[in-house]
C-alpha cells in the first residue's frame, strides 16, 4: 500500500467515526422523545453507575463506544472475545443504549463471581499424604516433577512466598488491585496443591507436580468477588499467551449451576475452545452432592476433565477412602452424561496458607502449623488433577488434550466406591497415567457446543446464600450464619450438617457469564494469530500495570 492509499484510508477512517457520531446521536435524541422501554438490569439505584458488557453490531465502528461516551459512561476494557467491550454507566442511562438497537446487540449486566467457603474444626485430620494416594511420590522417583509445564490458575492471585517461591512465572492482575497479591487465600490454596515446593514442612506437604511453572492469572480482590470481565479477559489472554509460557493446563476451580443443554450453551462452547487450542482444561464437579444431576456447568461439557472428591482419611491405602456427601454427582441434569470423569483427593487436605487473608482470618483452627492450612471441597480435587496433568505431559508433552484425558480416565483405580455416577472411572492414579505409553483418544464421535444457546440461562441461579459470619449452636459447635444475597452464585451451597462435620468446600463460585459466546469466540479466531492484532497489545490493555 502506498502513501497516498494509506493517506485515503486514514481520511475515510475519520469519515466513518464522524458519521458513527452522528448516527448516535441522532438515535440518542430519537430515543429521548420516544421514551424508553428496554428491559432495566435488575435492582440498582438508577443513581448508581454500573459495569455492562456491550456487545456490538459492527464493533468496527465505534458507534458503541461513542454512545456509551454521548451517556456519561466510559468503556473500561476492550473485549474481542465477545465482540464488544466492558464499560461503566449511569444506570439511568443503560435503557436508551439498549433502545440503539441498530449499533448494539446486547448490553448485559456484568454479572459477579466470588469465592466463597469455610475452614475449621471437625472436617477430619488435616492430610498431607494425597501424593502417595494417587502414585505422584512415584511419578517422582521416576523422574516426573512437571518440570516447567504451565498451569495457568485463574483464581484469588497466587502469593510467590514460601512453598511458592520461584513458582509463578508470570502473573497477570485483572481483578483492579493490580498487583496480583492474593489476599483472599483461595488461589495460593490451588496452587500449594499444585506445584508447592514443601520447604516450610521439610517435604512433608508437597504439591503433586513441584518444578511446574505456575501462571497466576487474578481476577478476583481482597474480598473473594470478581467482575465476569476479568474471568474472559484471563481464560482469552492464557489462550494467547499459551506458546508463550507453554501452558498446557487450566485449571478451573468453578462453575455455575445451569442446566442449559451443553450443545448449544455458551460457557461449554467456550471452554471447549480452549481445549481445542490444546490446552487441558480441568473442572470441578461442584460441591452440591450427593443428588444426582448436581454436576456444575461447565464440568458437564463431555470434552473437559470432570473431577469429584474423595476423602483419603489421611492414609495412602485405598481401603478406606470414601466419598464426602458434598461431592457433585452425574449424570448430567441437562444431557444425561456421565460425570464426573474421575475423581481425586479434596477432603480435608493440607496445602498453603496466606497469613492476614480473609480465610486465615475468619478461620484461624483451620491453620496447620505456620505455613499450612486445611479444607475440603472439589476445588482442591481439582487442583491435585490439574497438578497430575502436569506430571503427564512432563513425560510425554507430545500429547493432545484427549490422549492427556484418555490416559487419566483409563488408568484410574478401583476404590471402595464403584458408583460411576459419584467417582466416574475411579480414583485418581497419577503414577498409572504418568507412566502409560497409550496413544488412545477420548472425545472421539462427541457433538461439541455450536454456543448459540441463551446467555441468560448459562449464567444459572442468580441467588444464593454467602456466608457471613459463624456462631456458636446450643451444642457449643461452631456454624456458619449466612446471608441471602442477590448477584452472586456459589458452588457449594451443599446441605450442612454441622455435629457430623465442619467441611471447607472451597469451590469457587459462579463462572456464571451472560456473555462467553460470539461468533469469534467458537471460530478458529479463537487461537489463531488474530489474537495478536495490535488492538490485544494497546497500552490500555497490556500496559505496565498489568504484568
Amino acid at each position: 500500500m502506498n502513501v497516498i492509499d494509506e493517506g485515503a484510508e486514514m481520511v475515510q477512517a475519520v469519515v466513518a467515526r464522524r458519521r458513527a457520531r452522528r448516527v448516535v446521536l441522532a438515535l440518542l435524541a430519537a430515543t429521548a422523545l420516544l421514551g424508553t422501554s428496554a428491559p432495566a438490569l435488575g435492582p440498582v439505584s438508577s443513581a448508581a453507575p454500573v459495569s455492562v458488557l456491550v456487545r456490538e453490531v459492527s464493533p468496527a465502528s465505534a458507534a458503541a463506544e461513542h454512545a456509551v461516551a454521548a451517556l456519561g459512561g466510559a468503556v473500561t476494557g476492550e473485549l474481542p472475545i465477545v465482540g464488544g467491550f466492558a464499560a461503566r454507566m449511569p444506570a439511568q442511562a443503560v435503557p436508551a443504549l439498549l433502545n440503539l438497537r441498530g449499533v448494539v446487540t446486547e448490553v448485559i449486566p456484568a454479572g459477579r463471581v466470588s469465592f466463597s467457603g469455610f475452614y475449621g474444626q471437625g472436617s477430619g485430620a488435616a492430610s498431607a499424604v494425597y501424593p502417595a494416594v494417587i502414585g505422584a511420590d512415584r511419578a517422582w522417583q521416576a523422574g516426573y516433577t512437571g518440570g516447567h509445564v504451565g498451569v495457568a490458575v485463574i483464581d484469588t492471585g497466587i502469593n510467590a512466598t514460601g512453598d511458592l517461591a520461584g513458582k509463578v512465572v508470570h502473573s497477570e492482575d485483572f481483578s483492579g488491585e493490580g498487583d496480583g497479591v492474593d489476599r483472599y487465600g483461595h488461589g495460593t490454596f490451588i496452587a500449594g496443591l499444585i506445584a508447592g515446593s514443601g520447604a516450610a514442612s521439610l517435604g512433608g506437604v508437597k504439591g503433586v507436580a513441584p518444578d511446574a511453572d505456575l501462571i497466576s492469572l487474578k481476577i478476583a480482590g481482597k474480598d473473594g468477588s470478581a467482575d465476569i470481565t476479568h474471568v474472559m479477559a484471563a481464560l482469552q489472554w492464557a489462550v494467547s499467551f499459551k506458546d508463550v509460557y507453554n501452558i498446557r493446563v487450566i485449571n478451573l476451580s468453578l462453575g455455575t449451576d445451569s442446566r442449559q443443554d451443553y450443545r448449544i450453551d455458551p460457557l461449554d462452547a467456550a471452554v471447549e475452545r480452549a481445549w481445542q487450542a490444546g490446552i487441558v482444561v480441568v473442572v470441578s464437579a461442584g460441591n452440591k452432592g450427593p443428588g444426582a444431576g448436581t454436576i456444575n456447568k461447565p464440568a458437564d461439557d463431555p470434552f473437559v476433565v470432570t473431577v469429584g472428591a474423595i476423602r483419603d482419611n489421611s492414609t495412602p491405602g485405598l481401603g478406606d477412602d470414601s466419598v464426602p456427601s458434598f461431592s457433585g454427582a452425574g449424570p448430567t441434569a441437562s444431557n444425561g452424561l456421565a460425570k464426573p470423569d474421575i475423581a481425586a483427593p479434596g477432603g480435608s487436605v493440607v496445602s498453603t496458607r496466606v497469613p492476614g487473608s480473609y480465610v486465615d482470618n475468619a478461620f484461624p483452627a483451620a491453620r496447620v502449623g505456620t505455613a499450612y492450612f486445611k479444607g475440603s471441597g472439589t476445588s482442591f480435587a481439582t487442583a491435585i488433577t490439574s497438578a497430575s496433568a502436569a506430571l503427564v505431559l512432563d513425560r510425554t508433552p507430545s500429547l493432545t488434550p484427549n490422549q492427556v484425558k484418555a490416559r487419566l480416565v483409563d488408568t484410574a483405580d478401583a476404590g471402595p466406591v464403584t458408583d460411576r455416577t459419584r467417582v466416574g472411572a475411579g480414583w485418581l492414579d497419577t503414577y498409572g497415567a504418568t507412566m502409560s505409553d497409550s496413544t488412545a483418544a477420548a472425545n472421539q464421535g462427541l457433538t461439541p457446543s455450536t454456543g448459540i444457546g441463551s446467555l441468560q440461562l448459562s449464567r444459572g441461579s442468580l441467588t444464593d446464600n454467602i456466608q457471613t459470619g459463624a456462631v456458636l449452636n446450643v451444642l457449643g459447635i461452631v456454624v456458619p450464619v449466612y446471608t441471602c444475597v442477590t448477584g452472586l452464585l456459589t458452588a457449594q451451597n451443599q446441605l450442612y450438617d454441622p455435629i457430623t462435620y465442619f467441611n471447607g468446600d472451597w469451590t469457587t463460585s459462579s463462572w456464571y457469564t451472560s456473555s462467553w459466546y460470539t461468533s469469534s469466540w467458537y471460530t478458529s479466531s479463537w487461537y489463531t494469530s488474530s489474537w495478536y492484532t495490535s488492538s490485544w497489545y494497546t497500552s490500555s490493555w497490556y500496559a505496565s500495570e498489568w504484568r
